[in-house]
């Protein structure tokens, strides 16, 4: 591992940073940096606000005047994408902005944010083409490989009563999804736990497992094919996976899941569109804006790709 190292730095603290515990931002700040050495440099007293010594408890106060000594952050090695291919995807993807929020009806194939070896995601994209946002950051996270609606936050404000909303299940989402065989009339709710785990191969899924974090998602049938069925889905819980998950448990996996699907199913179906995404889309999201309070209903339209593929299905 390759390490470097940063030099000492004074953070003026805003609005944008307030109500947030010393030891949360800064392990939010310096991602690559062990925790280990952040609570050290706080327990030390290395970290100062106000020339003051604190403790990993504090909550960052509008006017702080925050020392950071010099800190080792880890280099990682990442692949590395040209800005201008996200333009075309994501700032004509753009369903509503304010002072507030930036909603995107994000692609198939783009990450929410760089990791497990990219460097640039939704998230960098933004930051990178609106260098004058003080702040900016994801409310929710959706897979990789769904396409559909996604939330940024342009002030902290906002995203703390956006995650409270969360939290409180007042956020009402739809997905639209195509499955393999003949989703079952009486099958409405699948309630399983879902457990995280890393598979042989190290890579991340979740499983049906008593020990796993309680998940309920909701169904509903728009339209059966001979073979396959597109299915309106309402997650009430917002677990990792979770709809990819259920209903692959229930043997109505997703159509080119390449992590929960069924490669010989999916070798059956009549692809003359060469559709290979995952066909799982984030089709509308309700929630009350955090500033005005007024309900927003935000419908994200099918790609073509999708909507293609659906018109040759019998």
């Amino acid at each position: 591992m390759t390490y470097k190292t940063l030099s000492a730095s004074i953070i003026y603290i805003n609005e944008d940073m307030i109500n947030q515990r010393i030891d949360n931002f800064l392990k939010k700040k310096f991602k690559n940096t062990p925790k280990s050495m952040i609570y050290r440099i706080i327990r030390t007293g290395k970290v100062r606000i106000n020339k003051k010594r604190i403790k990993p408890n504090y909550k960052l106060k509008i006017g702080d005047y925050l020392k950071v000594p010099s800190i080792k952050v880890l280099i990682q090695e990442k692949k590395y994408f040209n800005v201008k291919n996200y333009e075309k995807n994501l700032l004509n993807n753009i369903l509503y902005e304010d002072d507030h929020l930036l909603i995107i009806n994000k692609p198939s194939g783009i990450a929410v944010h760089g990791g497990s070896g990219l460097n640039f995601g939704v998230i960098e994209y933004f930051r990178n083409v609106r260098p004058l946002e003080k702040f900016l950051e994801l409310v929710h996270r959706i897979d990789r490989d769904t396409s559909g609606i996604l939330i940024l936050a342009k002030k902290r404000t906002s995203l703390v009563k956006m995650h409270q909303q969360i939290r409180e299940n007042k956020i009402k989402k739809e997905y639209i999804a195509l499955v393999h065989g003949l989703w079952p009339h009486n099958l409405k709710k699948i309630s399983q736990p879902l457990l995280k785990i890393t598979s042989n191969n190290k890579q991340k899924k979740v499983i049906i497992n008593d020990n796993g974090k309680i998940s309920e998602t909701y169904f509903q049938i728009k339209k059966q094919y001979s073979f396959t069925t597109l299915i309106s889905v309402f997650p009430k819980t917002g677990r990792t996976h979770q709809i990819r998950a259920h209903t692959s448990h229930v043997g109505c996996p997703i159509l080119f899941d390449k992590r929960y699907g069924n490669l010989d199913l999916d070798k059956l179906i009549k692809n003359k569109e060469s559709c290979n995404r995952l066909l799982l889309h984030a089709i509308s999201i309700n929630f009350i804006h955090p500033s005005n309070g007024n309900i927003l209903n935000i419908k994200a339209p099918l790609d073509m790709n999708i909507r293609n593929f659906l018109q040759t299905l019998v």
